[in-house]
């Protein structure tokens, strides 16, 4: 029978080696998909995850069980990224007056780049995903992590307000706030939360490509195998905002961000 992940912690407090990995293992991709929908780029969501997860382990000690094993690594998780600011996403922070000038910024009727569909539709994709994890790096670090929480992973404001030592009430201002800055932010600029605006995601592929913002040949976002384009352009407007976020691909954590906390922590 598969152990619990309550018999697995149990067992990693115990000095259980194998029991500990597992409990990593187990929670690794959660840290990863938020750390990078925090920082935007994935090498400080690598070195982020890395860290998180280090102090998971060495302050495992202190879960007591009073809540969800998730929520106590959701809070763990959240305090350092309140603390800590990624490499490149801090160059790359602005507000949100100068995200409308690049999004306004070098957008072209036609794709010089490919006459490849499959490969045009891939970099739409990379473009939609990039630029809405840039749009969240418009918030502060504080609002930014509630409306991850909120919106992303329909976290309830009395569970929300738990991983962050805030109360229900101030998380539900954080967010509404967030949401109602987004919205009006995607409502005025963003070709898929309102078909009237001009800017639409293949405007932007040579753009970004020539100024090095996205690799065709290593794509950090884009999913060959689903489209969140797709299922978007079928959801009636007033609910194309939040999704528009919740459809960004869940990701695995990178075989290097595991292997170098184990090395780190010595677990074989």
């Amino acid at each position: 029978m598969e152990q619990t992940i309550e018999i697995l912690i149990a067992e990693a407090k115990e000095g259980n080696q194998k029991s500990l990995n597992k409990v990593i293992v187990s929670i690794k991709d959660l840290v990863y998909n938020l750390s990078l929908r925090m920082l935007l780029f994935p090498e400080d969501a690598k070195d982020a995850t890395q860290e998180i997860l280090v102090k998971v382990v060495t302050h495992l000690s202190t879960f007591k069980g009073d809540s969800k094993f998730t929520t106590w690594v959701y809070r763990v998780a959240t305090n350092y990224l309140l603390t800590q600011k990624g490499k490149k996403s801090s160059k790359f922070s602005m507000s949100f007056d100068e995200y409308k000038d690049l999004i306004d910024t070098g957008q072209s009727d036609s794709v010089a780049y490919t006459q490849n569909l499959g490969e045009q539709l891939l970099l739409e994709e990379e473009v939609k995903v990039s630029c809405t994890h840039g749009m969240l790096l418009c918030l502060n670090e504080s609002n930014r992590l509630v409306y991850i929480l909120g919106v992303l992973l329909e976290f309830t404001s009395v569970e929300g307000a738990s991983v962050l030592n805030i109360t229900p009430e101030n998380f539900r201002k954080q967010l509404s706030r967030s949401k109602t800055k987004l919205r009006n932010f995607m409502q005025s600029k963003c070709g898929l939360a309102n078909s009237e605006n001009p800017c639409k995601c293949f405007k932007k592929i040579d753009f970004l490509i020539d100024k090095k913002m996205i690799n065709p040949r290593s794509l950090q976002y884009a999913k060959s195998q689903e489209r969140s384009l797709d299922l978007i352009q079928k959801i009636n407007a007033l609910e194309k905002t939040a999704l528009i976020f919740r459809t960004t691909p869940q990701y695995t954590t990178p075989e290097v961000v595991v292997k170098k906390m184990k090395e780190t922590l010595s677990i074989l």
